[in-house]
């Protein structure tokens, strides 16, 4: 589980614990039974206290996101996939949730056209082999039907190691 730091940090600079809170975060909460509890610890909070601060700057804008992060390889999960669908802007919607319901979906979403660019619909599959990720593809076109006019997939060719916003040493 990961903390997503937003580029803009007002909050960040007005809160030491808000600093603190990052410094314990960006490397990902430890895997236990009750991160929180071990946050609001770190912290010299009560977990109560704890959430209410992440949920106050997620509302400032200061965090994006907090979420589960995979690490699809050490899963076993060697083939991705970005797939991109050019679909009718009318049924984008409904489609974009179906797409992002199927198992083999980590995230799905929808992005603006460009020149050169038509598709507005991604979703990014996993599996074991190219053979699998090219099934899914199969079968996310067979859900798309007549409301797709075209589709890819970009495939990964090597992990990029994601993160979020790191605090140079400085700052902590």
């Amino acid at each position: 589980m990961s903390v997503c730091i937003s580029r803009s940090e007002p909050a960040l600079e007005r809160s030491s614990l808000a600093l603190r809170l990052v410094e314990l975060t960006q490397a990902g909460l430890p895997l236990l039974e009750d991160p929180w509890a071990w946050l609001a610890q770190q912290l010299g909070l009560s977990v109560e206290s704890t959430l209410d601060l992440l949920k106050r700057l997620q509302a400032e804008g200061a965090i994006r996101r907090i979420a589960a992060v995979p690490n699809h390889y050490r899963l076993g999960y060697r083939h991705n996939g970005m797939t991109v669908w050019d679909v009718a802007d009318s049924e984008i919607s409904r489609l974009g949730a179906l797409l992002g319901t199927q198992p083999f979906v980590s995230h799905c979403y929808r992005r603006p056209r460009r020149p050169g660019w038509r598709y507005n619909l991604f979703a990014m599959v996993h599996g074991r082999s190219r053979e699998e990720i090219d099934s899914y593809r199969d079968h996310l076109r067979y859900l798309l039907g007549d409301a797709c006019a075209g589709d890819e997939m970009l495939v990964s060719s090597r992990i990029l190691k994601k993160t979020g916003l790191r605090l140079s040493p400085s700052q902590g």
